[in-house]
């Protein structure tokens, strides 16, 4: 499995602001106007350009003093390439936007993960956690899936760790699949229920799937891969399924994404079939420890966020995807209080369609700016830890990026100082404010992973970029085929009865319009 990212780099990376992590007390470490020395991939030395380049002529160097050094950003949720909206499904809420993805057009793997990864590198992004959304068929379908999506982040330069989702139950509501399935029309039966059968695969093959694919990959791309678990959701699993997965998890020493609590509609399922939140169940199971990080996690609660706390759970924050579908805001001003670790994904896309992680700090920024003079609100620094270091725990890199510092691998965006302060900065607008602010894909200069160059002048340099995005739109544009018609007919036809079957849901807030300010009700994050 020869990629590109099997090379390192030793080179100097020169920059006039190191923004290096945050430091105990909770500031930004940085060092100013200094060199960067990179040897074998790892950050050998960071100090005064003269010392560092002694006895170095020979190395490469990149940058220059107009230039900030971050650590290298890290989308901790994401699923595929073209976004659904792109695709012609529109927005809706997440129970009614999913079964819409059935009739999406199919895009090569290879294709589809390059368009989302070149997304991200160009906005600073070098690493991902890539959820697939679940495997149907025979297992040799599967690993052709994983490999390609794997070569393909290999191939362009990112870090990445790979999951697939796991169900046995309840996949087209929050009911048993057969009493859904004998609801609908014959047409749609028809067409939904091979479907379902195709994706109903024993635990246990899908458990040794995941240890085939962890010998296949770990071995030959140790510094760039990390096979995950990821247990779709706590109303998808059954007891039996969390189980053997976490236990996988426990055995394999593997990191473990499971979303949870995204919606209302899932908190309420956990009440009302086992009477107690959906965190209290996993509890329950002793599914919850430090290599667990839960996804979304919009409706918990105070006492929800105490036990997760007290498990040392990271929480991966999903911003633009709880608002653009109307999931919710997670409470994560109760999360920091109690020191839980927080990091970011964008989901299947972010507030602009795209996968900017540079945007999405920003939003998740102005989203905790909670009313009142005193509130303890993140700042940038913090808003940079989730989007780093956070992120890399979470993936399952933690301690071996995620800061600029020497013995760590050097991930490493540059960006242009010069175009941050366009026509002008202060001096006393602290580099870490002007990054998160004014900072974004259009100030990205280069963009190293493991001390390689994977992105010159704002462009991937690793890839034939045009070439690619050529291609897929080739594919997107192409006439819409019989099956593809069929299948959009099918799903017209299958809302309506889904739409029916969630109204009978009552929510347990009273169809609140907005969480924040007047209402009483909303000071809470019950």
């Amino acid at each position: 499995m020869t990629a590109a990212t099997s090379r390192t780099a030793d080179c100097i990376i020169e920059a006039g602001t190191v923004l290096c992590g945050l430091a105990p007390d909770g500031s930004m470490a940085m060092r100013h106007d200094v060199g960067i020395r990179v040897d074998g991939g790892m950050i050998a030395q960071i100090g005064p350009m003269p010392a560092v380049a002694y006895g170095n002529d020979h190395l490469p160097r990149f940058g220059s003093r107009d230039m900030i050094a971050m650590p290298g950003l890290v989308n901790s949720h994401h699923h595929f390439g073209i976004t659904p909206l792109m695709q012609g499904v529109p927005f809706a809420p997440l129970e009614l936007w999913l079964p819409q993805f059935r009739a999406m057009r199919h895009i090569d793997v290879r294709l589809d993960t390059l368009y989302s990864a070149i997304e991200m590198l160009e906005s600073g992004t070098t690493m991902v956690q890539h959820i697939n959304s679940g495997f149907a068929g025979a297992p040799d379908g599967w690993m052709a899936t994983a490999d390609a999506t794997l070569k393909a982040y290999t191939e362009i330069g990112m870090r990445a760790g790979f999951s697939f989702m796991i169900r046995d139950r309840n996949i087209l509501t929050y009911d048993d699949d057969a009493n859904v399935l004998a609801a609908l029309p014959e047409a749609v039966r028809a067409w939904i229920a091979p479907k379902l059968n195709a994706a109903a695969v024993p635990i246990v093959e899908l458990m040794a799937f995941y240890r085939a694919l962890s010998e296949r990959w770990l071995a030959a791309q140790p510094d760039h891969v990390r096979i995950n678990l990821a247990p779709a959701n706590l109303h998808w699993c059954t007891d039996e399924c969390l189980q053997t997965i976490f236990e996988t998890a426990r055995t394999s020493d593997a990191q473990v994404h499971m979303h949870l609590l995204e919606t209302e509609r899932q908190s309420g399922f956990a009440h009302n079939k086992f009477g107690h939140s959906a965190v209290q169940h996993l509890k329950a199971l002793e599914c919850l420890s430090p290599n667990v990080t839960l996804g979304h996690g919009n409706w918990m609660s105070r006492a929800d966020l105490d036990i997760v706390a007290d498990c040392g759970c990271t929480i991966c924050h999903n911003a633009s995807s709880g608002l653009r579908l109307g999931s919710g805001i997670a409470p994560v001003n109760e999360m920091r209080r109690r020191g839980i670790p927080v990091a970011l994904g964008i989901d299947q896309s972010n507030i602009a369609d795209d996968r900017d992680m540079t945007l999405e700090m920003k939003l998740v920024w102005a989203l905790h700016r909670e009313t009142g003079l005193w509130n303890d609100r993140p700042d940038a620094g913090a808003v940079l830890q989730m989007a780093t270091e956070h992120g890399a725990k979470s993936v399952g890199f933690g301690g071996f990026t995620g800061r600029l510092e020497p013995g760590l691998q050097a991930d490493i965006v540059l960006m242009d100082r010069r175009k941050i302060g366009r026509p002008h900065l202060n001096m006393r607008t602290s580099p870490a404010d002007a990054v998160l602010h004014r900072g974004g894909r259009h100030a990205v200069h280069q963009v190293f992973i493991g001390g390689c160059l994977v992105v010159d002048n704002g462009k991937v340099t690793t890839i034939d970029r045009e070439a690619v995005l050529l291609e897929i739109a080739d594919i997107l544009k192409g006439p819409e085929t019989q099956t593809e018609t069929q299948a959009w007919n099918a799903i017209g036809a299958l809302l309506p009865h889904l739409e029916a079957h969630h109204r009978k849901f009552t929510p347990t807030t009273a169809q609140r319009a907005y969480r924040y300010n007047s209402m009483a009700d909303n000071q809470d994050c019950e």
